[in-house]
């Protein structure tokens, strides 16, 4: 099997426009300690795809919704999720007792990662398409919500106050099970939007490849 001839202008401008953002981010965050914990999926995923893009290319889909997911990760960095601009004027537009960007991020991390998730069972294992790649993709994301609810928790009891934004629970008791629940809601919304252009998108990969 050939390789696919990357990168594409496309993914050279994704890939510019993700470090130009990431770089201007670093320059002057609210907290520069919670901005390094933010960022720092942004730090690894890069680097991996870009350095798999010839041996791994992704679908164009995918690539987009990484690029989105990195762009929330960074601007929650920036100005840590409890005091994004965005979430401040929906809450105050419908009188809310918090700021929600945190919660947009954590749908997010199921939202992405699902079509991520998918595209490897599809490519990589006897998963096609059906219930059994619907559930596992489902429980790959929400698996990786716990797995992150738990670095918060490691990440507090080493650094303390310190960690107190990366944590954004704002006061709200039940912040850990909204968080896992609103990733268990993206992944599910997001592989029953996007099945049948990803299945074509990875039809004409695989024509490339």
């Amino acid at each position: 099997m050939g390789k696919l001839k990357q990168p594409t202008l496309e993914q050279t401008l994704l890939f510019t426009t993700m470090i130009l953002a990431l770089v201007l981010s670093g320059l002057n965050p609210e907290e520069h300690f919670t901005w390094a914990l933010e960022v720092s999926w942004v730090f690894v995923g890069l680097p991996i795809i870009y350095l798999t893009r010839r041996s791994f290319p992704l679908t164009r889909l995918l690539y987009y919704l990484l690029a989105f997911h990195a762009l929330v990760l960074i601007l929650g960095g920036y100005y840590t999720y409890e005091k994004v601009p965005l979430g401040l004027w929906v809450r105050d537009l419908l009188e809310l007792s918090r700021n929600h960007y945190d919660r947009l991020g954590h749908f997010v991390q199921g939202f992405v990662p699902a079509i991520l998730a998918r595209e490897i069972f599809i490519r990589k294992s006897p998963l096609k398409s059906g219930g059994w790649l619907f559930l596992c993709t489902t429980c790959a994301c929400l698996s990786f919500s716990a797995f992150f609810e738990m670095i918060e928790w490691w990440v507090s009891l080493v650094f303390d106050d310190q960690a107190t934004a990366f944590l954004g629970t704002q006061g709200d008791v039940w912040d850990t099970q909204w968080d896992m629940f609103l990733c268990l809601v993206g992944a599910i919304i997001s592989q029953l939007l996007f099945a049948k252009l990803h299945h074509r998108q990875l039809s004409m990969l695989e024509g490339k490849i």
